[in-house]
């Protein structure tokens, strides 16, 4: 039997190590309840595994300075990046961008993004938060990350779930969570296969 063959099919059937990263820490925030939509079209899904990266629980500080505290609060972010095949990133809109809590969050890393793929999602009001997402394509562009091309935005997102957390009509977002999801999983079986082959120098 040909082993050299069928190790890389086996690999690219294995499960693809998704983190999600919750991206806002303001007081009262909406996000958790989009990501637990989220999470559950992603566990919907035998070629998916997640695991989350909460910004409002990580007490990373600004300054970027290595304290004892900064080192504690990585210990339990940094190895969920690392060991992830690929990453989505839920953000809100604020002041037409994203927020500063999710880019301290990223700043402190840089090789746990590179060469792997990036999968948006927003929420807002009138714009469904998507210049925040567009902003996140140039900065993860500068870590080389690749960020798909589809989104999943939630206009007037409030209005969108129920009381319950249950959207009112998911037609709409579930279809393009599936889209989403479906082009993060070819990037990242594409890209682990050569991080596996040609480890990544840039």
């Amino acid at each position: 039997m040909n082993t050299t063959a069928t190790a890389p099919a086996a690999a690219a059937a294995d499960p693809l190590r998704l983190t999600l990263v919750v991206g806002s820490n303001r007081h009262g925030r909406f996000g958790p309840v989009v990501a637990d939509w989220l999470l559950g079209r992603i566990r919907d899904r035998d070629d998916l595994v997640a695991e989350v990266v909460d910004v409002a629980e990580a007490a990373l500080p600004m300054s970027l300075e290595p304290t004892p505290e900064a080192t504690a609060a990585l210990s339990g972010i940094t190895p969920k990046l690392a060991r992830a095949d690929a990453f989505v990133v839920l953000t809100p809109e604020y002041n037409h961008s994203f927020p500063a809590g999710l880019k301290n969050l990223v700043d402190w890393h840089f090789t746990e993004w590179q060469a792997k793929p990036v999968g948006l999602v927003s929420y807002g009001g009138l714009s469904g938060g998507l210049r925040a997402a567009e902003h996140l394509r140039q900065v993860f562009a500068e870590l080389h990350a690749v960020t798909v091309r589809d989104t999943v935005s939630f206009h007037n997102a409030g209005a969108s779930f129920d009381d319950r957390g249950a959207l009112r009509d998911p037609s709409g977002p579930d279809a393009a969570a599936k889209t989403m999801l479906d082009q993060l999983l070819w990037w990242g079986r594409a890209l682990r296969e050569a991080r596996g082959r040609w480890p990544y120098g840039g």
